[in-house]
């Protein structure tokens, strides 16, 4: 029954730390979302230039071979 009484505290330990949860507001969240978006498409486009050099270089190296 030891596991029992465990698993009931840890139980209890997440419903209390669930409670101090601040969510936050529409503002904050609209906010969020456009960082999270725009990291987005900043790394998008990171990458897709990245690809291209690395696919120009091996067309090169390609040609010369």
């Amino acid at each position: 029954m030891n596991w029992f009484n465990r698993i009931k505290g840890y139980l209890s330990e997440v419903k209390g730390e669930a409670k101090r949860v601040s969510w936050p507001d529409k503002h904050e969240l609209y906010d969020s979302t456009l960082v999270v978006i725009a990291f987005i498409f900043i790394l998008a486009v990171t990458t897709l230039a990245c690809d291209k050099v690395i696919q120009l270089f091996i067309q090169i190296i390609h040609a010369g071979a």
